[in-house]
């Protein structure tokens, strides 16, 4: 390939991005459903969830060792949250094993082992305690 032509491309490239701009990697997203609505996911669009056995704001998580490995929790260092999101509702607690953890509207935030796909929701509903986190609803 000729030199004019690489130039030629990686300017075409340059003025397609000013012009378009590039998409913002939101850390945390949303997305839609037929079946959940809209709900929160990570930067990869894996389903964050909240565990209902952990007491609401109270800055703390119930989920610990073989809980943990099942429901990592999940945490970001630079939060760049989704426009259609308040980033004021995010808050980080320290663990009992001194871990980070991201809380949204007071609720641990967590992503599912057995969610090895973006999109899956294989969380919702395990043992009538996992739920994907719906930014419309109220928490329960």
């Amino acid at each position: 390939m000729s030199i004019r032509l690489c130039a030629l491309i990686l300017a075409i490239v340059a003025l397609t991005t000013i012009a378009f701009g590039a998409k913002d990697a939101y850390t945390v997203d949303t997305v839609n459903s037929k079946q959940y609505g809209t709900y929160l996911t990570n930067e990869t669009f894996f389903t964050l969830y909240r565990f209902l056995s952990d007491p609401q704001n109270d800055g703390m998580s119930t989920c610990n060792g073989g809980c943990a490995k099942m429901w990592p929790p999940f945490y970001v260092e630079n939060l760049n949250v989704n426009p259609d999101l308040n980033s004021r509702d995010f808050k980080v607690l320290t663990r009992s094993d001194g871990t980070k953890q991201l809380t949204y509207k007071g609720w641990p935030l967590y992503l599912y082992a057995d969610d090895t796909k973006t999109f899956e929701t294989n969380g919702q509903a395990v043992n009538g305690l996992w739920f994907v986190v719906n930014p419309m609803n109220r928490t329960k």
